[in-house]
């Protein structure tokens, strides 16, 4: 797999990625980009994963991932052990998103967050004029499937982030069309136009 084959979140946090770093990937679905990293970076990665489904995957692809569940698993990691921890497109689906954000700070000397923009202005028109929960291409579920149980606008995680001791080094946009762009924290655009963010955190 290429780069370009990744999810663009997955690509930026690729990116972000130094090679030979100790990685710990939280929710790493079917391993593929622990697969991507090994593969192109030599990193030491481990995963984490709630779906067994997922797991029996990572493992055929030849990595270390463990079936476990972010809001109650991660306590068990010894604290600094990681380089960089990722938790990509799963902290609206955690039962205690500070709790679980709070651990990668631990955990990680640096920690990459993405998620979905429920600032997003579809969004915002979709309930102001239709009344109903919308659906995005970033939140393509009925209201009443959706894993998604703690929906948050970028600025929402930035302000949970430095409630909780985050320092946020890089931010990126995430674009409907698969593109990216650097953005400011604090800027009223994303918060507006972004389908999602990327966020590069260290603790404080």
């Amino acid at each position: 797999m290429s780069g370009a084959a990744l999810r663009p979140d997955l690509s930026i946090i690729a990116d972000l990625i130094p090679a030979g770093t100790r990685v710990l990937d939280v929710g790493c679905g079917d391993g593929a980009l622990l697969e991507y990293l090994a593969r192109t970076k030599g990193v030491d990665g481990r995963g984490i994963e709630l779906s067994q489904h997922n797991v029996n995957a990572s493992v055929a692809r030849g990595l270390s991932v463990v079936q476990g569940d972010a809001d109650t698993d991660l306590a068990d990691y010894p604290s600094q052990v990681f380089d960089i921890v990722i938790l990509s497109q799963t902290i609206q689906a955690t039962r205690a998103p500070a709790k679980v954000l709070q651990q990668l700070l631990r955990i990680g000397r640096h920690a990459i967050v993405s998620l979905p923009n429920f600032g997003h202005w579809r969004i915002r028109l979709g309930l102001a004029f239709g009344g109903r929960m919308p659906r995005t291409h970033a939140l393509d579920y009925p209201w009443h499937e959706t894993p998604n149980i703690h929906l948050c606008t970028i600025a929402d995680f930035v302000a949970l982030a430095r409630e909780n001791g985050g320092i946020i080094e890089k931010a990126f946009a995430l674009g409907e069309s698969g593109r990216t762009r650097p953005m400011q924290p604090d800027a009223w655009g994303p918060n507006i136009f972004a389908d999602g963010a990327v966020f590069l955190l260290k603790p404080r």
